[in-house]
């Protein structure tokens, strides 16, 4: 199968509904082995590419990861993103927020990450929480310090997706490009990782008691996910939905979505001026 970003794009201003989004594609690879030499393909030409990015100093790549628990976000992350030198790139991960960020708006905790032009910055889960989790459990709400007023649930969404688009939108403008991802995972494929979490000893530090708590949740997180895509894909910072009931897969539809989304920046490396060039030649003369 040959991968074409198109295909797991949403299209701006079209209305999501999830289960016409497959969770499993026919398989990119039939073996291990193609895969393995596939994703390497990936890894390494990502690598030249954020030497590249990093060398023309004129973009910044935000990349944001969403999904179920147990999805397959830190998995891809660590594979696809394994070549990368970690200079150039950092990793944020977003779980409950702190007395301090509560007392600011909801975007604050994660714009102080906002990747620097030349750089990579990769949320691993994102602001995006604030329409999904905080959605799905109202409670959590009505305890972050806003009047009555603010936190009208009839009109806060809505809000809350302006903000977010608004910010998106000056990023881009601005120079930096953002790429996001929702891992598209089953239910039943969500229980199966669970119970290989309980069964493999290396990876009970993985389950949480708390999964299990929110997968009650999961047609309630499904409807916030599909008002969420539906509000917030747009041109310059679109979703793309990555079937994630196989890792591998998912890894490499990942891969090729970043590899495309960093060839649309059409990057250069920077020119050596006449006087630049006459320096070198004279500091290779003393060499």
């Amino acid at each position: 199968m040959k991968i074409k970003s198109k295909d797991f794009r949403l299209r701006p201003g079209a209305r999501v509904k999830l289960k016409e989004w497959s969770t499993r594609v026919k398989p990119v690879c039939k073996s291990k082995k193609r895969y393995q030499k596939l994703l390497e393909a990936h890894v390494a030409e990502l690598s030249s590419l954020q030497q590249l990015h990093y060398a023309s100093h004129r973009y910044a790549l935000l990349l944001i990861f969403q999904g179920m628990d147990a999805a397959g976000k830190d998995g891809a992350i660590r594979h696809v993103m394994s070549g990368v030198n970690p200079q150039g790139c950092e990793v944020f991960s977003f779980k409950q927020p702190t007395a301090d960020e509560l007392e600011h708006d909801f975007l604050w905790r994660t714009t102080r990450h906002l990747p620097e032009r030349g750089r990579i910055g990769i949320f691993n889960r994102s602001y995006y929480e604030e329409v999904l989790v905080v959605r799905v459990h109202p409670e959590i709400l009505r305890n972050q310090g806003l009047s009555e007023e603010l936190r009208d649930e009839k009109t806060i969404w809505k809000e809350r997706y302006r903000s977010i688009t608004d910010l998106e939108q000056h990023l881009h403008r601005n120079g930096t490009q953002v790429i996001k991802f929702f891992l598209h995972l089953s239910k039943d494929e969500q229980r199966r990782r669970f119970l290989e979490r309980i069964d493999e000893p290396d990876k009970n530090w993985k389950f949480s008691i708390a999964d299990i708590h929110e997968r009650k949740y999961w047609k309630h997180y499904m409807r916030a996910y599909e008002d969420c895509l539906t509000a917030t894909s747009t041109h310059e910072a679109p979703w793309f939905v990555v079937p994630a009931d196989d890792k591998e897969d998912a890894r490499l539809i990942v891969s090729q979505i970043l590899l495309d989304g960093i060839n649309e920046l059409k990057m250069a490396y920077p020119k050596t001026t006449a006087k630049r060039w006459r320096e070198l030649k004279s500091i290779r003369k003393k060499l």
